[in-house]
């Protein structure tokens, strides 16, 4: 929701919708370039990197977005169009994150600069991509999640009655990936402008810092890497569906039940692929099925797409009998009347990993009982329950998980917590958690009990959910609610030092009481946005009470503290500003003893 705000803001929400119908209609693009530094298209660009909170992150050059954020919007188009007039990308700065199994995963993270450059070209190439990407592919792109992956797999158990499950994993997919072969797929999907062609080669072929030039390979952490990713493994995705989903036949049949009845005397291979990112199944009707597949499909990999699979990790697994870990999950099918249905679960690995996370932050408490280390626990809960509440048995994983971890817990917090039932909680704990379980409370903060979450319903994706076309927006208004979960475990891990308990808990209440909208122009605000304000200030007698705050899009509260009319004027730039808004503003003003502001919308 927040992306189409900035869309509409930086007028390209049009722009974006032509590129996805002609893409549609499979017309070649010749002239992308100009598009891609068009003013609107840079602007949306630094716009969106800098709600990203992956932008204070430096890259070799040691810059962040605070380096940029003092350039006025010229500047900002002007230094992108002179980087990219004989465009070199700096070198990429390599880290390492830990990965569930042990393991190093390597991510390249590009200058600040380079980055907002890969988004400007991310933002026009994505509209064409998605025109051609496959229905049931659902990494890493729009409004599409891990929940829906795994509610396809279910509804292909429950529905299809498919027990058995190809799982292929690739060897090293980021480091392996072709790139002449990218770059011709790029082509194929009627991205024909050089230029463009050309500048992405170059991103691709970016020093790495202490590595050298990479012959192969997307980096992770590079912000087109997921896209160019999904348009390398959209022809896996095609040439599965078009061996049985999308088969064309020479009789055209009243429905697809008698298409598909007809294709089961042949010998076609009868199988569904089910992908997020470079982790996808292939779940078919028999052993002998699934079998053919696994050999299609690494052949298939090693000669059109130049990759490997791992041996150790694929397999062909009968979920009748032993289980699939996808996502973190875990799936099998459980005998249920007279069918079987898709059961699901939290991994091993995951399981391990979540319970040596937990116990990291409860000795973080332990070390330093703050209001802050509370929250961020809490913020950790409030995610793992989130997450993992899809899965059919997410209640007893997580009361094991609780009861492993209770006498630590006990042990580790009793000396500077009071163990007992919340009986009068914060709004914000009563809002997520029901029952009366006893919990610690540290600091003035009660924490989230582990064992207290319910499964939920797994909807599949719906279709039509595209923010490429008028009729997929206006679904999208409709149907998906702002994630106000989301935010409040981003607000929870916000540091802000020198305020009380009491503020920090009535922010976060007064955030999901008001369903996370700014009071005053009543857009969904994300947990970037967002300033709490004191109705009346704290040097002119206000407290941090509930009733005294206000939610606030950060640039309007900074719009009612301002005195200088350089300085507001330039926020009302960045918003959209109507006379009852500024209304508003000029009470708010009164209250902290404030001129109001005269200028006319």
């Amino acid at each position: 929701m927040q992306t189409l705000r900035y869309w509409d803001y930086y007028d390209m929400t049009s722009t974006f919708t032509d590129l996805y119908e002609n893409a549609q209609k499979r017309i070649a693009f010749n002239n992308l370039y100009d598009l891609i530094i068009t003013k609107q298209n840079i602007l949306l660009a630094y716009r969106t990197i800098k709600s990203n909170k992956g932008s204070v992150t430096p890259g070799t050059d040691g810059k962040t977005i605070d380096n940029l954020k003092t350039l006025t919007d010229e500047e900002m188009v002007l230094l992108i169009r002179r980087r990219l007039l004989n465009y070199q990308p700096k070198k990429v700065r390599r880290v390492h994150i830990p990965k569930p199994n042990g393991k190093k995963r390597p991510l390249g993270i590009p200058c600040i600069t380079d980055r907002i450059i890969q988004q400007c070209f991310k933002q026009v190439i994505e509209p064409i991509a998605e025109a051609y990407f496959y229905k049931h592919s659902y990494g890493f792109r729009p409004v599409r999640s891990a929940h829906n992956a795994l509610a396809r797999v279910q509804h292909l158990i429950n529905m299809a009655n498919l027990h058995y499950v190809v799982d292929v994993d690739i060897q090293g997919f980021f480091d392996n990936v072709n790139h002449t072969l990218l770059l011709k797929q790029l082509w194929n999907m009627g991205i024909r402008d050089k230029r463009v062609l050309r500048i992405i080669s170059k991103m691709l072929k970016a020093e790495i810092e202490g590595e050298g030039t990479p012959l192969k390979g997307t980096p992770q952490g590079g912000i087109l890497s997921p896209l160019l990713s999904n348009i390398v493994l959209n022809d896996l995705d095609q040439w599965v569906a078009g061996q049985w989903v999308n088969f064309e036949t020479q009789y055209a049949y009243a429905g697809n039940f008698h298409r598909i009845r007809a294709l089961k005397k042949t010998n076609l291979k009868e199988g569904y692929i089910v992908r997020y990112a470079d982790d996808f199944k292939i779940l078919c009707r028999d052993w002998k099925t699934a079998h053919r597949w696994y050999h299609a499909v690494r052949l298939y990999l090693k000669d059109r797409l130049k990759l490997d699979i791992s041996p150790e990790k694929s397999q062909i697994v009968n979920l009748r009998k032993r289980k699939s870990d996808f996502l973190g999950f875990t799936i099998w099918a459980e005998k249920k009347g007279k069918k079987r249905v898709a059961y699901t679960g939290i991994n091993n690995k995951k399981k391990e990993q979540l319970k040596k996370e937990a116990k990291d932050r409860i000795k973080t408490i332990h070390k330093s009982p703050t209001a802050q280390n509370a929250l961020l626990f809490n913020s950790f809960v409030l995610g793992i329950h989130r997450y993992f509440s899809r899965a059919t048995h997410v209640s007893v994983e997580f009361a094991r998980l609780a009861y492993d971890l209770k006498a630590f817990t006990y042990n580790r917090l009793k000396a500077i917590g009071k163990y007992q039932h919340p009986d009068i909680p914060p709004p914000t704990y009563k809002k997520f958690y029901k029952n009366n379980y006893r919990t610690f409370k540290v600091a003035g903060v009660f924490l989230f009990p582990l064992r207290d979450v319910k499964t939920m319903n797994n909807l599949c994706f719906q279709q039509d959910l595209n923010p490429f076309t008028s009729e997929g927006r206006t679904l999208l208004h409709k149907k998906l609610n702002p994630d106000i979960n989301s935010e409040i475990i981003k607000l929870m891990k916000s540091n802000i030092p020198d305020r009380s308990i009491e503020y920090l808990d009535n922010r976060l209440s007064r955030y999901s009481m008001k369903a996370g909208k700014c009071e005053i122009s009543g857009v969904f605000l994300t947990a970037d946005e967002i300033h709490c304000h004191h109705l009346q200030p704290l040097h002119l007698g206000g407290t941090d009470m509930y009733k005294n705050l206000r939610i606030l899009h950060k640039d309007i509260h900074k719009i009612i503290h301002a005195s200088i009319p350089e300085t507001i004027v330039k926020l009302m730039s960045t918003i959209e500003i109507s006379e009852s808004i500024i209304q508003k503003i000029n009470q708010y003003r009164k209250m902290s003893n404030l001129e109001p502001i005269d200028i006319k919308i």
